[in-house]
């Protein structure tokens, strides 16, 4: 049931993330292209799954790191060629820019004002970006699959220190691009009624073509990255995890592949649906939704993680696993629904997932006996 219940938090988590990341620009494509054109909501999300679909039907692995390598390739560059066109067009050079930055109200960092109530306290926004990054990164097949195709852990082990040295340097570069479209938002007096609108507002409508196809360019590509490599990571783990392709003599067999692909059209359609339930209900910023649903659904995962890691000398109670993942999110929401009443005014946000993995493995713990063996398997 451990085991099961792992695997199925992960199928939910990266179902909902993945959806609001698709989501995102399938909202952009809508409002900026098809709502011209009379395209109806739902068929701009059908497009965008089976451009998916058609290269991960069959592909694979190997195809999403090829297709990856090419979608990232544009979505660096559209972040380079988006802050030489902003600049251009604030007639900044890299240097003012940068400076620019530098004495606004965006480059600020440390917030240590109002701990309670403010969500932007850096200690909150610290220690929730750490969880949140170790349970949606380090504990996430859809992550990890592109490190098990390394040759050896030592080239596994290299990718990622490159990639961490790599992804820190571009998120830079991704806060200055955000910043800079503040600051020229408040200089032309431009006002969005949401901020997922903000970027695409610019681009599309005061820079010109050739910046509006970058960003197209660029968007697309973030979203493409991130959804090709999740219906593959959802169709692997649900195969494995729950129909125990691993297991069996000879996974390529006609019938198995034939499963594969009818599990790969299941997770398109379930993504489909859910993009559709967000339409109908989403009332916040895209982007900050991803982070506080991660908070409910990667929690219990990171609770499961930690117990199996750290008490190795302790047997869970195998069929009370799936309901203390469950306890432990609903108890979050409770807290977050009501912590100003119950706490003295204190608001969470991300770091909402602490509490939640806690909560998992201490009922793990209160729960589980001790064992008498040196080590566990995994």
């Amino acid at each position: 049931w451990s085991y099961k219940t792992a695997a199925a938090i992960f199928l939910i988590s990266r179902i909902i993330g993945s959806s609001f990341r698709l989501y995102l620009v399938v909202i952009v494509l809508q409002k900026f292209i098809f709502d011209s054109y009379h395209i109806p909501f739902a068929v701009t999300v059908l497009i965008c799954l089976l451009l998916i679909w058609s290269y991960t039907f069959k592909g694979g692995l190997k195809t999403i790191i090829i297709t990856d390598s090419l979608q990232t390739l544009f979505l660096v560059s559209s972040v380079f060629l988006s802050i030489f066109f902003i600049c251009q067009s604030l007639h900044l050079n890299i240097f003012e820019a940068a400076e620019t930055i530098k004495n606004s109200s965006y480059s600020k960092v440390f917030f240590w004002n109002d701990f309670l109530s403010s969500k932007l306290h850096f200690t909150k926004a610290f220690l929730g970006g750490i969880f949140i990054t170790i349970a949606m990164t380090g504990l996430d097949q859809d992550l990890m699959q592109k490190n098990l195709s390394c040759k050896n852990i030592g080239e596994a082990q290299k990718n990622m220190f490159s990639f961490t040295a790599v992804f820190v340097l571009i998120n830079i570069f991704f806060l200055s691009v955000g910043a800079l479209l503040y600051i020229y938002a408040a200089k032309n007096s431009i006002s969005v009624a949401k901020t997922d609108y903000l970027y695409p507002t610019i681009a599309l409508n005061y820079l010109g073509v050739l910046p509006a196809i970058v960003f197209m360019l660029g968007l697309t590509a973030a979203t493409f990255a991130t959804t090709d490599s999740a219906l593959t990571a959802l169709t692997t783990s649900f195969c494995i995890d729950f129909l125990n392709f691993n297991k069996k003599e000879n996974n390529n067999s006609t019938k198995m592949v034939k499963t594969r692909h009818w599990v790969h059209i299941g997770f398109s359609a379930m993504l489909f649906l859910t993009i559709l339930i967000f339409n109908s209900i989403n009332d916040d910023a895209v982007v900050s939704a991803i982070f506080t649903v991660a908070s409910y659904t990667y929690g219990p995962l990171l609770g499961l993680y930690s117990f199996g890691l750290f008490m190795k000398n302790r047997q869970v109670a195998d069929q009370l696993v799936p309901f203390i993942c469950l306890i432990s999110p609903a108890v979050c929401y409770f807290l977050k629904s009501e912590s100003k009443t119950l706490l003295h005014g204190y608001v969470f946000d991300n770091e909402l997932i602490i509490i939640n993995g806690l909560i998992t493995f201490l009922g793990l713990l209160i729960t589980s006996h001790r064992k008498n063996v040196s080590a566990i398997t995994i």
